[in-house]
C-alpha cells in the first residue's frame, strides 16, 4: 500500500512544518517555564503545532462536496475576521482599568501619545524596505504593544500579514521585562532613575467623574477619529460597566470569565494563521525585526518626552523618565516593570501609581492611534 495514503501526515511533512512546530514548542516553553504571558503564548504555541501537521482536521480539508470545514477556520471567520474576539477583549480590559490614579496627575496621560513614536518611525522604515503603506502601518502598530489593536488594524489593512503581526505583538508584550529595561537604562542617568514623584493617595475622585470619563472619551475619540470608535468604545464600555456601580456582577464576569474565555479562543484561533507555507518566509523575519524596532522606539519616545518635560519642571516636581516608558499599551505589565526598576534603584521609591497612570494613557493612546491609522492610510492609497 502507498505510504502516502497510509500515513499522509508523515509523508507530506516538510522542513517548514517542522520549523513551525518548533516555534510552537518554544512559545509553550516561554509560557510555562518563563511565565511570559502564558494565557496567550500557550494557546498560540499549541495551536501552531496542531495547524502544522499536514491534513490536520482543525483546518478545512478538501473541496466541493468532500470539503470538511475545520474548527479553527470557523473560529477565525467568526472571531477574527469580524473583529469580535479583540473587541470583547477590550471590554474585559476596560472593566479591569481603574482610571482614578490618572486624575492625580493628568499630564501623565500625555505619555500615551508620546510613546507611540515608534509606530510612525517604523511605518517609514517598513515602506523604505519594500512594504506597501497598509502593510507598513500594520507592522508599525506592533510597537503599541496592544494585541487587539494590532489584530484589528492588520485584519483591515493587511490581512495576509495577520499571523506574524499578531504573534509579534503578543510575544513582545510578554517580553516587556526583557525589552524595556535596557532601553530605559541607555537613555537615563542614575540620578534621573532616582527621581521620586509626589502622589496623593488620599485624593479622592468622585464617582460622577469616573462615570462621565469613559463617556466623554468615547465621544471625543469618535469626533476626532470615528474609525477608532469600535476600539475605544468597547474599551470605555467595559470601564463604564466597572464604574457605574450597578453592574458589579457583570464587571466581575467581564474581568474574569469573559477575559479568560475569549483569551483562550483568541490565542488558539490566531494560530490558524501560522501555517508553514504562509509563515516560514523571509518577510516574516523582517516583520519580527521591525516589530522589535517599533517597540524599542515607542519605549524611547516616552522616556525622551519625560526628559523634555523635566526641562520645565522645578526640582521636587520632576517626572521620573522611567514612567514615560509606560506610555505603551502593555497594561499593567509595563507599569509593574517600571515600579520594579524604581525599587531596584531605591527601595523606598514607589513608582507604581504614576506608572499605572501613564500605562492607562498608553492604553487609550494606542487605540486612538489605531483608529487614526485606519482612517488616514486609505486616503493615501
Amino acid at each position: 500500500m502507498d505510504f502516502s495514503i497510509l500515513m499522509p501526515a508523515i509523508a507530506f511533512m516538510t522542513w517548514k512544518h517542522l520549523v513551525m512546530i518548533a516555534v510552537g514548542l518554544i512559545l509553550i516553553w516561554l509560557a510555562i517555564k518563563k511565565g511570559y504571558e502564558p494565557t496567550l503564548l500557550l494557546p498560540i504555541g499549541f495551536g501552531a503545532i496542531i495547524v502544522n501537521i499536514p491534513f490536520s482536521a482543525v483546518l478545512t480539508q478538501g473541496e466541493g462536496a468532500t470539503q470538511v470545514i475545520g474548527a479553527l477556520d470557523v473560529l477565525r471567520d467568526a472571531g477574527i475576521h469580524t473583529e469580535l474576539f479583540p473587541l470583547l477583549i477590550f471590554v474585559a480590559i476596560g472593566a479591569m482599568i481603574d482610571f482614578s490614579p490618572m486624575f492625580q496627575k493628568p499630564t501623565l496621560l500625555l505619555f500615551g501619545a508620546a510613546a507611540q513614536l515608534g509606530i510612525f518611525i517604523t511605518m517609514l522604515l517598513a515602506v523604505a524596505v519594500g512594504f506597501s503603506l497598509p502593510e507598513a502601518a500594520s507592522i508599525g502598530i506592533i510597537g503599541a504593544a496592544d494585541g487587539p489593536t494590532s489584530i484589528i488594524v492588520s485584519q483591515q489593512l493587511a490581512p495576509q500579514l495577520l499571523g506574524p503581526i499578531t504573534v509579534a505583538a503578543y510575544s513582545y508584550m510578554s517580553l516587556v521585562p526583557l525589552i524595556q529595561p535596557p532601553v530605559i537604562r541607555a537613555l537615563t542617568t542614575k540620578k534621573e532613575r532616582l527621581i521620586r514623584m509626589k502622589t496623593d493617595a488620599n485624593k479622592k475622585v468622585s464617582r460622577t467623574t469616573l462615570i462621565f470619563f469613559p463617556i466623554i472619551i468615547t465621544i471625543l475619540a469618535g469626533l476626532i477619529a470615528p474609525s477608532s470608535l469600535a476600539l475605544i468604545g468597547f474599551l470605555m464600555f467595559g470601564n463604564l460597566i466597572r464604574e457605574c456601580g450597578v453592574l458589579n456582577s457583570l464587571s466581575q464576569t467581564a474581568q474574569k470569565e469573559l477575559a479568560n474565555l475569549v483569551t483562550i479562543l483568541l490565542g488558539i484561533t490566531i494560530a490558524s494563521t501560522m501555517t508553514a507555507n504562509e509563515f516560514v518566509d523571509p518577510s516574516t523575519l523582517l516583520i519580527l525585526g521591525l516589530g522589535v524596532f517599533a517597540f524599542v522606539f515607542d519605549t524611547a519616545g516616552g522616556v525622551l518626552f519625560a526628559k523634555f518635560l523635566n526641562l520645565f519642571y522645578k526640582e521636587g516636581n520632576k517626572i521620573n523618565p522611567m514612567v514615560g516608558a509606560c506610555g505603551i499599551s502593555a497594561f499593567p505589565m509595563s507599569a509593574r516593570v517600571i515600579h520594579g526598576m524604581g525599587l531596584k534603584e531605591d527601595p523606598n521609591n514607589y513608582l507604581l501609581m504614576p506608572a499605572i497612570s501613564s500605562n492607562v494613557g498608553g492604553q487609550i493612546g494606542s487605540v486612538i492611534v489605531g483608529g487614526l491609522i485606519l482612517m488616514l492610510v486609505p486616503l493615501f492609497m
